[in-house]
């Protein structure tokens, strides 16, 4: 059985512009990459943990805020690398400030063999993208869930 995890795709509709909140990854890896290397807010589904729940739980980790609204299962995504992600949407509440993001932290031997471990943020910055921009940020993987808001949102 692959891997599960589950994730948000927040929006915000400005007139008629729709903008899509990604989240940067953080850790020494992603620190030079751009496009292609941002995501929706997701994480894995913790045993016994409804999988909406989980979303939210990761959403909130990794942005540093409280999110509510009328969330819309989206779909289930296979990844790449084997793993599902199970999606849904939310329009955003208007206090949602992605220039004050405090995300949970992880820890890891950097550099790699030096026996030192140190801590970094699970995102280091979030930003909102224009639709356009949006599928030249994201993940490759996750291309197909910025077509399905589209549709979801009845703006095609």
């Amino acid at each position: 059985m692959p891997v599960r995890s589950a994730g948000l795709l927040i929006y915000r509709l400005l007139e008629t512009r729709l903008e899509i909140l990604l989240v940067h990854p953080g850790g020494p890896f992603w620190a030079k990459k751009d496009e292609g290397a941002w995501s929706i807010p997701k994480g894995l589904i913790e045993a016994g943990e409804d999988e909406l729940s989980a979303a939210i739980r990761e959403a909130q980790e990794e942005l540093g805020a409280e999110l509510q609204g009328s969330f819309a299962r989206l779909g289930e995504y296979r990844q790449p690398g084997g793993k599902v992600v199970v999606v849904w949407s939310v329009e955003a509440d208007a206090s949602l400030d992605v220039e004050t993001v405090r995300s949970s932290e992880f820890q890891i031997e950097w550099p790699p063999r030096s026996g030192r471990i140190q801590s970094f943020p699970e995102v280091d910055r979030a930003g909102w993208f224009a639709t356009a921009e949006a599928e030249i940020k994201i993940l490759k993987g996750q291309l197909p869930m910025l077509a399905d808001l589209v549709k979801q949102l009845g703006r095609v």
